[in-house]
């Protein structure tokens, strides 16, 4: 029997729209989903270039306005991937008008802005409307190991916590700018497009937030030539520059509801590292590591072995038992990049299935937006301990 069918508006088809048109073609062959996701149609500002991209990504339809998108009848949830200035506009008015949303991070650019998201959210779901905001890296198997480990006890008291997120795509003074250096549509820089993974993956592993933060950010090349072509993330660069106005790496100190301390630091200036993100958590009983460089591992200390064999564990998360892992391959056939946004469209479509709240939800991005805010007051007020 076929299952009922659910109709996707995505808004934008660049780098993460493509990564999602992938994921929601891609669920229904390898998860046995309650609801059947339909590409409905596909929006961006120009025409010509979102009807190329909606015939390689495989959308049936087009938009050039995000409010005709909303306006379709053949469209039940609506999917943003656009710049963060136009998330709270978009989405609220999608959950009024019905539709279910899924929305990227960071969620706003102000809390202001995810304020008014999550209390649009909060009465949509009285409605049955449901959202979530789209911290993709809580579905990498290993994560999900991870979080398991410390649900499980086998940390015990968490005490430290370690993460970075290292790029350097803009290393480079002669990258060119890009959307996502200009504060008005990306709200801050590195700290709210890594850093604000980071700080959710955190919390979410330890089922713990954090209370407070000491920050410093910095902007390292303030001038950089305008763009002569659009790429994946950047492009190349032309005549005449432009200002940076976001951060290029944020360092700041925190403490979870717990008692445990916590380093973040989030930078797309390492060079060597393309997408580094790397999460230590030492508790009373053991610790864990992981780096999504080598996503397919995570690194586990068992503090209750004796001191003379006693080691890190080296674990393959790739066994059927692990979370997501028994839909895909034999044991040993690692997982990439685009499978995290699969299991994120098999957890939604899940939830709006059976009715309930899918997460994270736009309560868990508002807290994570006041925390990006609190790094911002603190760097602001010469590294000040800023509660959240």
């Amino acid at each position: 029997m076929t299952s009922p069918s659910l109709g996707v508006g995505l808004i934008g088809y660049a780098f993460m729209g493509a990564a999602h048109s992938q994921a929601w073609r891609t669920a229904p062959h390898f998860f046995d989903l309650p609801l059947r996701p339909r590409l409905s149609v596909l929006a961006g500002r120009d025409a010509a270039r979102v009807a190329d991209a909606a015939q390689r990504l495989g959308w049936e339809a087009t938009e050039t306005d995000w409010r005709a998108v909303i306006g379709r009848d053949d469209v039940d949830l609506v999917d943003v991937c656009t710049p963060g200035d136009t998330h709270a506009e978009i989405a609220i008015a999608a959950l009024e008008a019905g539709k279910h949303v899924l929305c990227e991070k960071p969620l706003a650019n102000t809390v202001a802005e995810a304020e008014a998201m999550a209390d649009a959210a909060a009465k949509a779901a009285t409605r049955g409307v449901r959202s979530m905001v789209g911290f993709t890296y809580r579905r990498v198997p290993a994560i999900g190991l991870a979080r398991q480990l410390v649900a499980e006890g086998r940390l015990g008291t968490i005490r430290h916590v370690r993460a970075q997120y290292l790029q350097d795509w803009i290393a480079d003074p002669a990258a060119p700018m890009s959307w996502r250096l200009d504060k008005q549509k990306a709200g801050s820089g590195a700290l709210g497009d890594i850093g604000a993974h980071i700080v959710d993956l955190t919390q979410h592993i330890t089922g713990q937030a954090l209370t407070g933060v000491s920050a410093m950010l910095e902007t390292f090349v303030k001038e950089r030539p305008l763009p002569a072509s659009a790429g994946s993330l950047s492009g190349v660069g032309g005549s005449g520059t432009g200002t940076v106005t976001v951060d290029d790496a944020a360092v700041f100190m925190g403490r979870f509801t717990g008692g445990a301390v916590a380093t973040f630091e989030a930078t797309r200036f390492a060079l060597g590292r393309k997408n580094a993100i790397r999460i230590e958590i030492n508790g009373s009983g053991g610790s864990l590591a992981f780096d999504f460089e080598d996503m397919n591992v995570l690194h586990f200390f068992d503090g209750d072995e004796p001191a003379e064999t006693a080691g890190f564990r080296r674990i393959v998360v790739t066994e059927p038992g692990h979370p997501y892992v028994g839909a895909w391959w034999p044991a040993g056939h690692g997982l990439g990049y685009e499978h995290g946004f699969t299991h994120q469209v098999v957890d939604l479509v899940t939830a709006i299935a059976k009715g309930e709240d899918p997460t994270p939800s736009f309560a868990d991005g508002l807290q994570v937006q006041r925390v990006l805010d609190a790094v911002e007051r603190s760097a602001a007020n010469n590294s000040s301990f800023t509660e959240i």
